[in-house]
């Protein structure tokens, strides 16, 4: 049985991963698809530029003079390099926070070196290096600004995440009483849909014009615009997210999520894109997303050249020797009519 990834050790079969695509226009139908494209899945932080809508709509952002690059990164997963880290104090500091109200944990960073530098000056890691360390910023902005509680701004019943649950329902077009609802790494709610709800998401995020009411299409523009603008702030250095979103100049608008969740919205043709790979492993998801972009003719090679490691992603030693490569092994399906 064919698989849509294949993971080759030299010339020869190691592993394979099974995946789920949903192809969807900005009118929410589906175009293409592949494995199970209404796979009930958690999103994961793919959904972080939707929960940073309410920071627009309440008006926090404009409040507290947060800045486009602000705003990206409340829709990041960054690598807790420097200059994330310092702007999210930078934010703590106008909305008159400190570190400690951030709840979303810490961990080693991506930016190893940022570790290592803790490390060396003898410190320990703090919530700022959390990759969601922006997104939860945001969300405290919004409860300062709403004078809300915020030592408990992450709990499902808090008016914070109640707003986010009414804009996940209101974008993604999905009943609220239906999106299942479990905890993220970082602690706040995780939201469960279709995998093709997730990917009108997306096409809407791409083309927030579609949008019927108009304070909600202002925010998903200004969400847009700013992620666009500055993809360092949603992923970092060597992140796929921000990679495409720079080589793709402002076309694609990309977020990806844990367990291997990777969503893309055209801004050029309004379609989004939704991918989960099945058992979870992330170090496939490049390459099912690059394969996608092909298959619907979105974007060119010398386009790809420059992003070539997402295209078919190496298999490295110890050594950091290429030793094999990851390749995307499917085709795009039209729904039957």
């Amino acid at each position: 049985m064919n698989k849509a990834v294949q993971v080759f050790r030299g010339e020869l079969l190691e592993s394979t991963h099974d995946a789920h695509v949903a192809v969807v226009n900005s009118r929410g139908e589906l175009l293409y698809s592949y494995g199970d494209p209404d796979r009930l899945t958690f999103a994961r932080s793919s959904m972080k530029p939707f929960q940073a809508v309410p920071l627009i709509e309440t008006g926090a952002a404009e409040a507290f003079k947060y800045e486009p690059a602000d705003i990206s990164l409340s829709c990041a997963s960054h690598s807790g390099e420097d200059f994330h880290r310092s702007r999210v104090l930078t934010i703590l500091n106008r909305i008159g926070q400190k570190e400690e109200a951030l709840q979303c944990g810490t961990h080693i960073p991506r930016d190893i070196e940022s570790y290592n530098a803790l490390i060396r000056e003898g410190m320990e890691l703090t919530p700022v290096f959390s990759n969601c360390s922006g997104k939860h910023s945001g969300m405290l902005a919004t409860a300062v600004k709403m004078d809300e509680e915020v030592a408990t701004y992450r709990e499902i019943e808090h008016p914070v995440q109640q707003r986010i649950l009414e804009v996940i329902s209101d974008v993604c077009d999905y009943p609220k009483e239906k999106i299942g609802i479990s905890v993220d790494g970082c602690g706040v709610p995780v939201h469960r849909l279709p995998l093709s709800k997730v990917a009108f998401g997306f096409a809407r995020l791409a083309t927030p014009e579609v949008v019927l009411y108009q304070a909600r299409s202002q925010a998903l523009q200004t969400i847009r615009n700013s992620m666009l603008s500055h993809p360092e702030m949603v992923g970092g250095t060597d992140r796929f997210d921000s990679d495409l979103m720079r080589v793709f100049n402002g076309r694609l608008v990309a977020k990806a999520g844990a367990e291997a969740v990777q969503c893309i919205g055209d801004v050029e043709t309004g379609i989004g894109i939704a991918i989960k790979i099945e058992d979870g492993n992330g170090r496939s998801v490049s390459a099912v997303a690059m394969e996608v972009l092909k298959q619907l003719g979105i974007g060119n090679e010398v386009l790809y050249r420059q992003i070539d490691d997402y295209v078919q992603p190496p298999v490295l030693n110890m050594r950091k020797d290429k030793i094999g490569v990851i390749k995307a092994n499917f085709e795009l399906k039209q729904p039957v009519v």
